[in-house]
């Protein structure tokens, strides 16, 4: 991997299950008006993926993102489904789950898509599960405990940490509040809860710089802040961070400088082509002129990138990612 290659860190994907990809979407969730936003804004249709299965997602994120000038590979995540008492996987019970086995086929299909594991340490196999997605070319692994029922500070976890470790895969966790599914606990997803993590040496990156979202009567983003104060090895994506609903919390995290090595650029991919990251909602924050440059940018990574410089994001953020990844 170039170390001046640009990445962004957070990439979504969908499925239904179509074409044997293993996707599972809950009852409960495709009858939400946020499923069909969401495929919209993948730039398919259900047909269309009954038709053509569920690899046509990924061709059309490939296919957009080898047409962005200024971004150069995405990490696509997988997202494991919840687990019973057991240990046994319960993929009926999840809102969402996006098989590994789809999300590696698809990067060894297409050069610029790179494999975001997502392993549910309470599996009976957590262990071999990390060792298999190690071996298949994970670059990370993602955690987004409000939906997959994830307690990160529960001590049990602390094998599945120095296994993390060893294998030197970074930890992305969403952090904040989860809006996108139709429930979620919002408990797991405090960043205190991930000092056992960090303590075990694990690379941990927090999603959305937990920029949203109160745990024990504050706001997450200083209970983020004082982590990354402590712990070295907390890193952190800057994703979402444009969205109508956290505008100006893009400049909280730039205004940190001693952040800023440990910053990692991301999209949060389909959220640029929904409509609530237009540079439009800047009005106020950038000249006019320049929001309107902005919002003709037609590539989703390329205005992406674009208005988060405009808004401060400094050139040396953009390597980081290529020089933490896990290279396969």
């Amino acid at each position: 991997m170039n170390p001046e290659t640009v990445i962004d860190l957070h990439c979504h994907a969908a499925g239904l299950g179509a074409g044997g990809s293993g996707c599972r979407v809950s009852a409960r969730l495709r009858r939400s008006w946020k499923f069909r936003f969401y495929l919209r804004a993948f730039g398919v249709t259900e047909a269309e993926l009954e038709r053509e299965g569920d690899m046509l997602v990924l061709r059309r994120l490939a296919e957009g993102l080898a047409q962005a000038q200024l971004v150069d590979q995405a990490v696509i995540l997988a997202l494991d489904c919840v687990v019973d008492s057991a240990g046994r996987p319960s993929p009926d019970e999840s809102e969402l789950y996006i098989p590994n086995d789809f999300i590696a086929q698809a990067c060894r299909r297409h050069d610029n898509l790179l494999f975001g594991a997502s392993v549910n340490p309470y599996r009976r196999d957590a262990l071999e599960q990390l060792d298999s997605v190690a071996a298949a070319g994970a670059v990370l692994l993602k955690w987004l405990p409000s939906i997959q029922g994830i307690d990160p500070a529960d001590q049990r976890l602390r094998p599945f940490y120095r296994r993390l470790a060893a294998l030197r895969l970074p930890l992305l966790c969403h952090t904040g509040e989860e809006e996108s599914f139709t429930r979620a606990d919002n408990t797991l997803a405090d960043p205190e809860r991930l000092r056992n993590a960090l303590e075990e040496g694990v690379t941990v990156i927090a999603a959305h710089c937990a920029s949203n979202g109160r745990n024990q009567g504050e706001h997450n983003f200083p209970r983020f802040l004082r982590l990354a104060s402590a712990y070295p090895n907390l890193h952190a994506d800057i994703s979402a961070l444009t969205q109508i609903n956290r505008l100006g919390h893009l400049q909280k995290v730039l205004a940190r400088p001693e952040l800023h090595d440990r910053l990692h650029f991301g999209t949060d991919m389909p959220l640029p082509c929904t409509g609530l990251t237009s540079p439009w909602f800047q009005l106020g924050r950038l000249p006019f002129a320049e929001i309107r440059r902005l919002a003709a940018i037609r590539n989703p990574w390329d205005q992406s990138l674009r208005l988060k410089q405009a808004l401060g994001l400094p050139q040396s953020v953009l390597t980081n990612t290529a020089r933490l990844l896990r290279r396969p």
